[in-house]
């Protein structure tokens, strides 16, 4: 089975071609350039180095979230876009399993987290062995004080991966709890994640069509917080408006009273 995957969920980019769990190539950027520019010259780069067409892909992965709200969107609708014309099956994966997989091979307890800004993280908590993920936690973004008395209660060292590694290590060490923080070239998110992450998801019959992708944010959106924050805001003074009114009011017998 031939997977192409894209990764554009944080900071880094990147898109890989693997073949089961055989990684074929693989496209890496932490430039800072924008994915909406970069991500589909990549594609199109690896499949003409490799010499394989998007017609020979078998499946569409990408990194669906948690992360990046643009990078998210601008993932998928690309996936989507590779996808469409052929009707290839799509793998919308967790960002957190995807990056999980990358350090499978070292067992024990693996916590993937990005920054998710807010003094929290996206997070998933994973158990690995000979090779194999086990789940632990579904994703979710939590505070960093949650996470450490969720470790403390697990009683286990932790493999750190993920570009909110470093702010999960801070608060772990910090609180006495024994880490291991994955190298730099490791650390970051991948497409070789994506497309691991996606061959399970095949392989457990997981797979859906371009259109029924959808990204998975987890939760909502600085605009939406924003504008839920003002609608909030503005039904608290019309209610105090309101009140203020009815006080004002006298009642028709006290009225008659005087």
């Amino acid at each position: 089975m031939k997977i192409i995957a894209l990764e554009s969920s944080a900071i880094t980019a990147s898109v890989a071609v693997a073949e089961d769990d055989r990684l074929l190539a693989q496209s890496f950027q932490n430039s800072g350039l924008t994915h909406s520019a970069t991500l589909m010259p990549m594609v199109a780069d690896l499949l003409k180095n490799t010499g394989l067409t998007l017609e020979e892909m078998d499946v569409v992965a990408v990194a669906a979230g948690p992360g990046s709200f643009t990078g998210v969107r601008i993932g998928v609708a690309a996936a989507k876009g590779l996808a469409w014309p052929g009707d290839k099956p799509c793998a919308p994966c967790s960002t957190l399993e995807s990056m999980a997989w990358q350090c499978a091979h070292m067992d024990g307890e693996i916590c993937a987290a990005m920054d998710a800004r807010r003094n929290q993280v996206y997070c998933a908590r994973f158990w690995a062995e000979g090779g194999a993920l086990t789940r632990l936690t579904p994703d979710r973004a939590m505070g960093l004080d949650e996470l450490g008395s969720e470790v403390r209660a697990s009683g286990k060292p932790q493999t750190l991966v993920g570009d909110g590694a470093h702010l999960v290590q801070k608060a772990l060490e910090g609180r006495g709890l024994p880490c291991v923080l994955m190298p730099p070239h490791l650390v970051y998110q991948t497409a070789w994640g994506v497309a691991r992450a996606a061959l399970e998801m095949a392989r457990r019959g997981e797979l859906v069509s371009a259109a029924a992708m959808a990204p998975s944010y987890h939760r909502l959106s600085q605009a939406e917080r924003e504008r839920l924050s003002a609608e909030k805001r503005t039904a608290r003074e019309l209610g105090t408006e309101r009140g203020r009114a009815q006080g004002g009011k006298a009642a028709p017998d006290q009225a008659e009273a005087k």
